[in-house]
């Protein structure tokens, strides 16, 4: 999960797995997988860029943590 703030400030944290798509309209709008939609103060490369960094950390283990 990612941490977003909603538009009136409160912090959120969302399913990386269930976004759908990520618009700019002027606010960035997040579509989930269900057709829910969610408004957040971060960009969409801001987003795009939580959700990279998740999925490093999630699927791409350290190569420290690896002995060989």
């Amino acid at each position: 999960m990612i941490r977003l703030t909603r538009l009136h400030g409160e912090e959120i944290f969302v399913n990386v797995e269930l976004i759908k798509f990520v618009e700019a309209m002027p606010d960035t709008l997040l579509t989930f997988t269900d057709g829910d939609k969610l408004h957040v103060h971060e960009t969409p490369q801001e987003v795009a860029r939580k959700v990279l960094e998740y999925r490093r950390q999630v699927y791409q283990p350290e190569s420290a943590d690896v002995q060989g």
